[in-house]
């Protein structure tokens, strides 16, 4: 709700991770992120996407990490993030909000209760405002292979007419997401993928909090479960009982989701891609 308007065009950009994925796929390269952008073994984590991390400042990898120092010594023309829920930026530590806030203006996209394709073009305008020139960043082409991969997906959907849902996991429970809130898991309900819509989400409405004895719930074909770096790994899921014995589990047909993949045509268009792929070696149970 608030209007940003800065003396000149701002270069020196700060994001978190997927949105500078989706940024830097628009051809706008920002200075610094935060977020996860670094696994482990030190290679970029896949939500960082094409972000070359060797070339940004690093400002956090995990949640509710945020060097404000180093943001400041930055000098940034303006900070930008995804917005799950209203007003509150993704992945900006609740406790030094305000100071992030003085040092540089911020813009946040609302994600949630729009659609992918909304999503995608929202960061396409922004990074056009940022001085981005699409035809260079290859925009065209990723369009195009965007478009052939939704087309794909339709006809495999209606195809093989699987019931599916996607799912992420802690120690006590297993979570079924509502797609009505997700963008990408509502746009595969668009293209006809039949997926489970958890009778009783919390109150945010992400999520329907299920204990791990009670896996079976949903009696479905296929599993997609949250890959990202941060969650529960799907070697952990399997140690649990309940789910090891899941007719999906047992059959092998428990495949990932890019449950925070960037909103870019390129980025979408990989993630449909590999969607479709494991839709078409699955079977009905």
């Amino acid at each position: 709700g608030r209007r940003i308007e800065l003396p000149q065009r701002p270069t020196r950009i700060v994001a978190q991770s997927s949105a500078a994925a989706a940024l830097w796929d628009f051809g706008v390269r920002p200075v610094g992120v935060f977020g996860p952008h670094k696994l482990k073994d030190g290679s970029p984590d896949p939500e960082v996407g094409e972000v070359d991390i060797s070339t940004v400042e690093s400002l956090g990898n995990v949640w509710d990490e945020f060097n404000v120092e180093r943001y400041a010594a930055l000098r940034p023309d303006v900070l930008i993030s995804g917005m799950y829920q209203k007003d509150t930026l993704w992945f900006v530590p609740e406790k030094s909000k305000e100071q992030i806030e003085q040092i540089a203006p911020t813009i946040g996209v609302q994600l949630t209760g729009r659609s992918l394709v909304e999503n995608i073009a929202t960061y396409e305008k922004l990074a056009a405002h940022l001085g981005a020139d699409p035809d260079a960043a290859g925009v065209p082409a990723a369009k195009a292979r965007f478009e052939a991969a939704v087309a794909e997906l339709k006809r495999t959907v209606a195809e093989k007419r699987l019931k599916v849902t996607f799912i992420t996991g802690d120690a006590d429970n297993v979570y079924f997401a509502n797609p009505g809130n997700f963008p990408d898991v509502k746009f595969f309900t668009e293209q006809g993928l039949d997926v489970v819509v958890p009778e009783k989400p919390g109150e945010d409405g992400f999520w329907e909090a299920v204990s791990w004895e009670n896996a079976d719930k949903y009696e479905v074909d296929v599993i997609f479960h949250d890959a990202r770096a941060q969650s529960m790994t799907l070697a952990e899921m399997k140690a649990k009982p309940t789910f090891a014995r899941l007719p999906a589990v047992q059959a092998g047909q428990v495949y990932p989701w890019r449950a925070e993949q960037r909103y870019s045509y390129l980025g979408h268009a990989i993630s449909i891609e590999e969607l479709t792929a494991n839709l078409a070696k699955a079977k009905e149970l």
